[in-house]
């Protein structure tokens, strides 16, 4: 290992345990919270957070931003936002929430990760701005107030024209809806983070609506009743223009395999592949291509029918129904609640039919593990159920989903440790079989590790480093 490489990992390091240092307890509130409590300990992170930005001089007001919420389809949508928008010529600047393996994932510049060096640099600023805020009153930030604030300053060092700025969970009391953006996405609306969101649909909505700001416009494909009316009643309190944009009216699927999807915009009455592999996929770039369209008054005009071709082909995103090994296939999903489940099942006859499917999935508490296991159990015939790690997060138990597989009459056991459950997986496969890792994006993250080794993600700021192997 030479002396550079060594000191570009020891500069990553030292700044993702600085950020680690930083997590002081569970993110989520105590249990027995009322939806009072829990809104106005939001409120407060909030209020905090927007102090901070305005004691440092606002970064995130040196360049216009797009802001991507969705309970499934943000980060895909956000990434082939940022995509196109760098194909136009724009230093775009992305940021991803969460990481699946390193934490540079969260700070992208024209599709590459932000070199350690630059990392760790922003890192000791924002350290020391930190510093300057307390000894005048101000209190310290959590782990997520940081992250939200380095993203927003580093951007300014980086002098993006343009970010694309992903939502963390819900929208209204997230901790980058700082940000006044030039345009609002939202994707969809599921039941997923209940316990701080609401237990129903229309909760989640006014959450994902929260991010529509006054008189900036907001595309959506959200289409059903309920949560949509909510969507329209937040455009019309905030005088902010709304586009819907319907299934089989405004976009459709024309077809997918392992390669990507192809979409046919109606709208444009044009055809676009997708690099992303998925049939969910097609919603994503309609969004994302309508988002796009309403950045028609940045300084170069609107977009080219081309440039947005090139942006959706050359978009990629790790761990959304990505192969990363072809005999026997290895497909990695991050599908974490039961909506993502149902698009991931959809989606997997794109990659061919194989003759076994042996599923590792592991989800932490917090989600419906339960439903998960039952969708997956039609289609697997094998299940592997594993307890992905997270920092102060606790996995969802082992057993009762070994049991919910099993009563579905699919066999299944448990393997605590992620990588040796994949290990396992392959060693029963064979050559015509599939292995599909999903549920936590933890767990996608870790089982990863296999086949893009983080320290090469690191050094060669990519999320598919060049690996030589022997």
């Amino acid at each position: 290992m030479t002396e550079s490489v060594e000191q570009a990992l020891a500069q990553y390091r030292w700044a993702s345990e600085y950020l680690l240092g930083l997590i002081q307890g569970p993110p989520s509130p105590p249990p027995g919270a009322t939806t009072e409590e829990i809104r106005a300990r939001a409120r407060a992170r909030l209020e905090r957070l927007a102090g901070f930005l305005d004691f440092i001089g606002r970064p995130q007001d040196a360049y216009p931003t797009v802001h991507v919420t969705g309970t499934s389809g943000k980060g895909s949508t956000a990434t082939l936002i940022a995509s196109i928008l760098t194909q136009a010529g724009y230093r775009t600047g992305l940021h991803l929430s969460p990481y699946l393996q390193v934490e540079t994932e969260k700070l992208q510049i024209d599709g590459r990760l932000l070199p350690a060096d630059r990392f760790a640099r922003y890192v000791a600023e924002l350290d020391g701005l930190v510093d300057s805020w307390v000894a005048q009153g101000g209190q310290r930030l959590t782990y997520g107030e940081f992250w939200v604030a380095l993203t927003f300053l580093a951007f300014a060092r980086e002098q993006v024209d343009v970010a694309v700025v992903e939502v963390g969970a819900g929208g209204r009391f997230d901790l980058t809806n700082v940000l006044l953006p030039e345009v609002a996405v939202i994707t969809s609306v599921g039941l997923d983070h209940v316990r701080t969101l609401g237990p129903t649909l229309l909760d989640i909505a006014w959450h994902k609506a929260g991010i529509i700001k006054a008189g900036r416009p907001a595309v959506t494909t959200v289409t059903e009743p309920g949560p949509l009316a909510v969507i329209r009643r937040e455009a019309e309190i905030q005088s902010a223009p709304l586009d819907v944009l319907y299934p089989g009216q405004d976009y459709a699927v024309l077809d997918c395999d392992e390669q990507g999807t192809r979409m046919l915009d109606l709208r444009r009455g044009r055809a676009y592949r997708i690099s992303l592999p998925g049939r969910f996929q097609v919603a994503n770039a309609a969004v994302a291509i309508a988002a796009v369209e309403r950045l028609g008054h940045l300084s170069r005009g609107p977009v080219a029918e081309e440039i947005i071709a090139a942006g959706l082909e050359r978009a990629r995103i790790p761990g959304r129904v990505e192969v990363v090994q072809a005999t026997p296939q290895v497909v990695l999903d991050g599908a974490h609640n039961p909506d993502k489940v149902g698009a991931l099942l959809e989606s997997l006859g794109c990659l061919g039919r194989p003759r076994r499917r042996i599923v590792v999935f592991g989800v932490l508490e917090g989600h419906d593990a339960t439903a998960m296991a039952r969708q997956l159990s039609v289609a697997a015939d094998q299940a592997v159920v594993t307890a992905p790690a997270a920092v102060q997060r606790e996995h969802a138990p082992l057993e009762p989903l070994v049991e919910t597989f099993q009563t579905q009459g699919c066999p299944a056991i448990a393997i605590p440790e992620p990588l040796e459950a994949v290990a396992w997986a392959l060693g029963q496969a064979g050559p015509e079989d599939q292995v599909l890792v999903t549920g936590s994006l933890y767990l996608v993250g870790q089982a990863r590790e296999r086949w893009y080794p983080a320290s090469e993600i690191v050094l060669q700021c990519s999320c598919w480093p060049l690996v030589t192997t022997g």
